[in-house]
């Protein structure tokens, strides 16, 4: 029996649109091996755009080095390192985003970001001592590993050249996993720092007692139930050269 002209045109209606569904269902969500192969998107936080703004030489102070140890030139903090110590900012902060890009002049250097730290911490603070307070973002240069071992004998466990986050003295924090042996630390969860003389770009987030970091783009640790959560932001001279540059800071609510 022949159907009619209306029924046979819906019935071929229904056909095109169900190998339509079956299309988009499973052709256009279709990946080939190399598109799958492709690296994930890296999260590149430049600190540019609305709310972001620049630390430069007027937003430091000096806490306990000499005027030799921090020096402004060329839109760049340039440390001896020496002594052992730290340099802040005018201004605490709470919430906040940074971006930061760092090097290492020297073969095995040692520096870092402090988060969060309070007047207490460096009040009347001698030279070659650093805070008792403080979220430490480390920058470590991949040397460091190997003057290590050869000073000391041992292996080294308990910390990385990839962007440790960790709590300073009294200061607490919840670190992400994977943990350093003791549980203290956040190591990395990739290897993504570059070596002496190239720039590595660090972009920290920081919100109601949170921090993570990414390192040159993409996330790798981290901690949280951090606690003081206000402070000042400190940059660390620990005994090699190290440089400074594009710091950029950009406040939450």
């Amino acid at each position: 029996m022949s159907l009619p002209k209306s029924f046979q045109t819906f019935s071929f209606l229904k056909t095109i649109g169900f190998l339509g569904s079956i299309f988009v269902l499973f052709g256009y969500g279709y990946l080939s091996p190399a598109q799958q192969s492709q690296p994930a998107p890296k999260a590149f936080i430049d600190g540019t755009g609305p709310g972001w703004r620049t630390l430069g030489e007027k937003d430091f102070a000096p806490v306990n080095g000499t005027p030799e140890t921090w020096v402004w030139k060329d839109d760049m903090w340039h440390s001896t390192g020496k002594p052992i110590g730290v340099f802040r900012t005018q201004q605490k902060f709470t919430n906040f985003e940074l971006v930061a890009e760092w090097r290492h002049l020297e073969f095995g250097g040692n520096s870092g970001i402090f988060a969060w730290v309070p007047d207490e911490a460096l009040k009347d603070l001698p030279p070659d001592k650093l805070p008792n307070y403080g979220i430490e973002i480390q920058a470590l240069d991949h040397g460091y590993e190997t003057l290590y071992e050869k000073r000391t004998g041992k292996k080294r466990d308990f910390f990385t050249t990839n962007g440790d986050v960790f709590a300073v003295g009294k200061s607490k924090m919840t670190p992400f996993p994977p943990l350093s042996p003791n549980g203290s630390r956040s190591f990395p969860r990739k290897n993504l720092s570059k070596g002496v003389g190239e720039w590595n770009h660090y972009y920290v987030r920081a919100i109601n007692g949170e921090i993570r970091l990414w390192v040159n783009g993409e996330e790798v640790s981290g901690g949280n139930n951090c606690e003081p959560r206000t402070g000042y932001l400190c940059l660390e001279a620990e005994g090699s050269p190290v440089e400074f540059k594009n710091i950029r800071i950009r406040e939450l609510p």
